[in-house]
This record gives C-alpha cells, structure tokens and sequence, in this order.
C-alpha cells in the first residue's frame, strides 16, 4: 500500500525559503515517477516538479523555473522540493503524487496515489 506523507510547509515572508520533503512507503523508486503539485485558494490544482526516480533530469512549471528544485534520496524514499525567492502566489497546499509511469509534462495530473498535502503561505 502507497503512503505519502508530505512536510515542510509553513509561513514565510516574500523572498524566503522552504523546503519540503515527501516520504513514500511502498513506492519502489528507482521506477517510480515522483511529482509535485499545488492548489492555491482558489484555483485549480497545478503541477510544480517532476523526477523520475530512476534517472534522467527533473521537469519544471515555468512559474518556478529557476526557482524550485526537485531532488530525491532513494535511500530514504524521500522526495524534496527546495523553494527559493517565494512569492504570494506560491502560497498553496503542496502534494506529492507518485505514479508507475514515466515523468514528463509537470502540468499532467495523472497519477495514482497523492499525499495529504503540506501549507505553504508567503506573506509579502
């Protein structure tokens, strides 16, 4: 059984950092997609990052180009979202969502098993 268990989130002024971590149980990776998602108030969920756990370079939103970072830690099973230069509108609940198939477009939503999520708030 897949468990997702998202946490880093918090409050944080505009310019600030966070870093989120995504522990997966019964998720092999090394041949597993791993994604980050969000939904702000709102708004309707959208994707941020992707990594495939077995290799090959990350996918971004171009809402967070060069300022998020995906990585991963198989050893742990844990997935990372570095966030850096936050903005209000990256306030949102964050998810992590795993999948069996590969990782390409960050914005595609179909995946099998998502996290609770984690709050990200940035006040300006």
């Amino acid at each position: 059984q897949v468990q997702l268990v998202e946490s880093g989130g918090g409050s944080v002024q505009a310019g600030g950092s966070l870093r989120l971590s995504c522990l997966a149980s019964g998720v092999t990776f090394g041949s597993a997609c791993m994604g980050w998602f969000r939904q702000g108030p709102g708004k309707q969920r959208e994707g941020v990052a992707n990594i495939y756990t077995g290799g090959g370079s990350p996918n971004y939103a171009d809402s967070v180009k060069g300022r998020f970072t995906i990585s991963q830690d198989n050893r742990k099973n844990t997935v990372y979202l570095q966030m850096n230069q936050l903005q209000p509108d990256d306030t949102a609940m964050y998810y992590c969502a795993t999948r069996k198939i590969g990782c390409r477009d960050p914005s595609d939503l179909r995946y099998d098993d998502w996290g609770q999520g984690t709050q990200v708030t940035v006040s300006s």
